[in-house]
């Protein structure tokens, strides 16, 4: 095995391999932040939103949950441009992956809310508080415990879904290696290299959900 070629290659294309690290770091922080965000607001509109608003959230996860990640992203690149949307590959690429992260999002809380008594909002009302005061000190805190480590999991996933914004041109880890690729032959080693960068920043996130877990679960501990 030509370990000694392979590291001067590394060495040679260092510059490459950190750009197409941080673009997956970057669309996938990116797509997961604001994948969140839509999504949280989609869970507690099927949760508790009216008809108008629980039936076109409903609809949008059961057809955005159902669609092939590879598709969502073929179809937001060459859809916004047929529309006149001048979103670039970078950009039409975290909006597919942030469309995709929501819905997961907004199941798993509609899932984690339902789970929660129903008379714990009439309780909040009874002391005066708005249902946006209900969910932000009641409803949200508790439902994010059952909710976090299938959170992390999405997380997870939408960081290998990354590698599928190769075929718009987005040049991030997967694209930048098959690319040095093409130009040496070491397939094996490369792929490994890439993987485990893959692995490393799947296990940071896994990290830093667990953290927040434990960091969750600290009141409940002290009061039993």
């Amino acid at each position: 095995m030509q370990w000694d070629y392979f590291l001067n290659q590394v060495i040679s294309h260092r510059d490459a391999l950190l750009q197409g690290t941080a673009i997956t770091i970057g669309v996938s922080l990116s797509a997961i932040v604001a994948g969140t965000l839509l999504g949280i607001a989609i869970g507690v509109a099927v949760t508790y939103g009216i008809k108008p608003l629980r039936w076109p959230a409903r609809v949008y996860i059961d057809i955005i949950r159902g669609t092939p990640v590879l598709v969502l992203v073929l179809a937001t690149f060459y859809i916004s441009s047929a529309v006149g949307l001048d979103l670039g590959a970078f950009q039409a690429g975290v909006l597919a992956l942030t469309l995709f992260c929501a819905s997961h999002v907004g199941e798993i809380l509609r899932g984690a809310l339902q789970a929660l008594p129903r008379g714990q909002i009439e309780a909040g009302r009874a002391i005066g508080l708005t249902f946006a005061g209900i969910f932000r000190h009641i409803l949200f805190p508790q439902a994010l415990r059952y909710a976090l480590p299938t959170w992390i999991t999405a997380a997870v996933e939408m960081v290998k879904a990354s590698t599928l914004l190769s075929v718009i041109g987005v040049a991030e880890l997967l694209l930048t290696t098959q690319q040095i690729i093409s130009n040496n032959f070491l397939n094996m080693q490369f792929y490994l290299l890439a993987g485990l960068i893959y692995f490393l920043i799947d296990f940071a996130i896994e990290q830093v959900g667990r953290y927040v877990g434990r960091r969750l679960d600290r009141p409940a501990r002290r009061t039993t």
